[in-house]
């Protein structure tokens, strides 16, 4: 009888820690991690990109320099967001270009020599020159994830200089918010139309776009943002024959992109404010 009363204490006993534990566990809060942000995207993510394998087609990438929807099987950019200022510009030489290694595993890192012969341009969607104060804010712009085949005639000719007359604004004291990507299938480089290069590795777009929305000085951020505000959009064809165009020639309203890209740009900025500045085509 006495095993049996401390065989029944040991099990009480057990039984009174279990319960315990269970209640415990039932009212702890579990710890969520606060949802990943960037100072690039105060004005939204156009794609709802996620930071997912599961979203191959459509992958966040956030980094200090910049954010971007990465397309794995198009080896190239979706779109690409970045704050400017003058804070960010600086004289360092550039860089090589790299594969970026960061890719989940399994992806192909697209490499420089992808584009070797190709007639095609390794072409920046967040500019070199905006990003060259320090190694790695230069280093990052020159990862291949930010690289499409671009024209060079569209490379070196209006997109160019769009990028330049954006420096030249962040120059004067203002603070640049900017999308920048592509769209389409198929593309001229200088050896002719292609629709891939690197044995189908890396698509061609047959255009390029670009979205800049000028603040006035830096640290505005949505605020700064009303039914007046300037608002750069551009569209370009990707093929030769245009480098000595202005890049005012290809000037169009967030709208029409939107219509062309199927993304939702500005949508963090209230709606008045966006539907009036998202239709005007810029004039100045």
């Amino acid at each position: 009888m006495l095993h049996i009363a401390r065989f029944s204490n040991v099990a009480a006993t057990l039984l009174l820690i279990t319960l315990m534990g269970c209640s415990s566990a039932l009212t702890q809060t579990p710890t969520l991690k606060p949802p990943q942000t960037s100072p690039h995207l105060i004005l939204g993510n156009p794609s709802g990109a996620v930071n997912s394998t599961t979203n191959p087609d459509n992958y966040l990438i956030l980094r200090p320099q910049y954010a971007l929807s990465y397309n794995r099987d198009k080896g190239i950019p979706n779109w690409t967001a970045w704050q400017l200022n003058k804070n960010w510009l600086g004289s360092l030489p550039r860089p090589g270009f790299t594969p970026d290694t960061s890719l989940p595993n399994g992806w192909y890192q697209v490499t420089p020599n992808d584009y070797n012969g190709s007639g095609f341009d390794r072409g920046h969607m967040v500019p070199a020159a905006d990003r060259n104060k320090t190694q790695d804010n230069s280093k990052a712009v020159f990862l291949m994830s930010n690289i499409i085949p671009q024209a060079p005639d569209n490379n070196q000719g209006p997109w160019e200089k769009l990028e330049s007359y954006s420096r030249e604004l962040a120059k004067q004291g203002k603070e640049l918010y900017i999308y920048a990507g592509s769209s389409g299938s198929g593309g001229t480089g200088k050896n002719g139309a292609s629709t891939t290069i690197a044995n189908g590795k890396v698509a061609v777009p047959a255009r390029t776009w670009k979205i800049i929305v000028v603040l006035d000085k830096p640290g505005l951020g949505l605020n700064g943002i009303t039914a007046s505000t300037r608002v750069i959009a551009v569209d370009m064809p990707n093929k030769q024959g245009i480098k000595n165009d202005n890049w005012t020639k290809y000037r169009t309203s967030v709208k029409k992109l939107e219509q062309l890209t199927g993304y939702d740009f500005l949508s963090n900025v209230s709606p008045n404010i966006q539907a009036s500045i998202e239709s005007k085509v810029d004039n100045q």
